[in-house]
């Protein structure tokens, strides 16, 4: 199959690892030339921009940071819809709002293209082992369409509705997962005074109520973390999810909910940023806050 990938981040390039292990022929773009060189090295062809990747590939994914990344690369000067795009598809893996993706379906359909939206839980080990989770959005049709591809990417598929829906439930997921970071720094700032082992310290909190499964995948970088060590490749990073915490107010405000928790949240991360730590990894949130201890 010819794929394009718009956006070679962290994520994008892990799935581009995975698809041209299957032996896809894979082209890609990136705003960052930089970031397609992986890929390049591997086999992908580079697209000088995103008209000629659309151009160039039967099925075309996009992961992007945000709304304004999506509206430039899609419809930009010589973005993708600039191209003709009938009868392709469009798999858009972005953490964004729902109107977001209702927008961009909307547009790419009067080009004659379909769309489905498939934002994903997971980082870049699972992407690159096509394990992670899908959250689909789309008309049932697309999404049968769609399925195949998604099946290399993902160990698990949930079609939640139409498009928008994959959005939501990708929020809803990331919120507490946001959140724990936090509150995992502040649960340590109470048991730093007793000198345990900080293997020990992540061990005991993931075999209780309090350790959620992302103690599993992630123990062994916080553990590194919380011994001042190399945590590894950052998989993803706080200003990231500064982004995602901010995406997940502005949903709720647009339906007429407060998050408290999640904003006071926010203000934590934001601080760990303008502290520095905006590039680092997500384990920084709760080593920064242990360190501190003083709220």
């Amino acid at each position: 199959m010819k794929i394009g990938i718009a956006g070679t981040g962290r994520m994008g390039a892990a799935i581009g690892e995975r698809l041209i292990g299957l032996g896809h022929e894979l082209a890609v773009w990136n705003r960052t030339v930089e970031k397609t060189r992986t890929l390049a090295a591997a086999g992908a062809r580079l697209a000088v921009s995103p008209s000629h990747l659309a151009s160039s590939s039967e099925t075309i994914i996009t992961i992007l940071t945000d709304a304004a990344a999506i509206d430039a690369a899609y419809r930009g000067r010589s973005g993708l819809l600039s191209a003709d795009v009938s009868g392709k598809l469009f798999i858009e893996m972005s953490t964004v709002r729902p109107e977001t993706e209702r927008a961009l379906a909307a547009d790419i359909r009067n080009r004659g293209a379909v769309m489905v939206e498939c934002p994903v839980g997971g980082t870049v080990g699972p992407a690159r082992e096509g394990k992670l989770f899908g959250f689909v959005g789309g008309e049932s049709a697309d999404v049968a369409r769609a399925r195949p591809l998604l099946e290399k990417m993902c160990r698990r598929i949930e079609h939640v509705g139409p498009v928008g829906a994959g959005a939501s439930m990708k929020l809803a997921i990331n919120l507490p997962l946001l959140v724990f970071w936090q509150a995992f720094g502040e649960a340590l700032a109470l048991c730093r005074s007793l000198g345990v082992d900080a293997a020990r310290i992540v061990d005991i909190f993931a075999d209780t109520s309090g350790g959620p499964n992302v103690l599993k995948g992630r123990g062994p970088a916080l553990t590194a973390a919380l011994q001042g060590k190399d945590v590894g490749a950052i998989t993803v990073d706080v200003d990231a999810m500064r982004k995602d915490l901010r995406t997940m107010i502005e949903e709720a405000g647009a339906l007429g909910t407060r998050l408290p928790v999640t904003s006071s949240t926010l203000e934590c991360y934001d601080d760990a940023s303008r502290e520095g730590l905006g590039k680092d990894d997500i384990t920084a949130i709760p080593v920064r806050w242990m360190k501190r201890g003083d709220g």
